[in-house]
């Protein structure tokens, strides 16, 4: 099942971390696809700021892994796999630590991990358009996508076919 979402500028992909934060608040394994500036870092830094997350985000380009612990939270991995160089590389910066139910893992260029990492709970490809930035989030889980469907109201377009 498929969401299509308008984003007009880096607030609307930020609240649509909010979002996501409010629905995968218990863990998963989110991957964030798209082309450099599309705003996967900018849709995490959302994310991990509605979990109460104060400090900087950045993207971790260079660490590849950067772990939050939250109060009260199930702990954020945010990965950014842009520089793996190996998919075993994860073995070596401890992801196999954390289970996925048991954190909420965010990925940013999934695609490099390919073999390493767990299947997601939630694909959310990001493009350019326009002006602004189109999101297409992506799952099998009927119930994520009526949840985010709810969440999202009348700005997001469903499609209720499987992709």
């Amino acid at each position: 099942m498929r969401i299509e979402q308008a984003l007009v500028d880096s607030a609307a992909t930020e609240a649509l971390g909010g979002v996501l934060a409010r629905v995968l608040a218990g863990g998963g394994v989110l991957y964030l696809r798209g082309d450099l500036g599309a705003g996967k870092t900018t849709l995490a830094r959302g994310l991990l700021r509605a979990l109460g997350v104060a400090g900087a985000v950045r993207s971790p380009t260079y660490t590849l892994l950067e772990i939050y612990e939250i109060s009260g939270r199930p702990p954020v991995l945010h990965m950014d796999l842009y520089r793996l160089q190996d998919p075993e590389e994860l073995v070596a910066i401890g992801v196999r630590d954390f289970s996925p139910e048991r954190s909420l893992w965010l990925v940013e260029w999934p695609e490099r991990g390919e073999g390493f990492l767990p299947a997601p709970s939630l694909c959310i490809d990001l493009s350019t358009a326009g002006h602004g930035r189109r999101a297409c989030l992506q799952s099998d889980d009927a119930g994520l996508m009526a949840e985010l469907r709810e969440q999202l109201g009348a700005s997001a377009s469903a499609d209720s076919h499987p992709s």
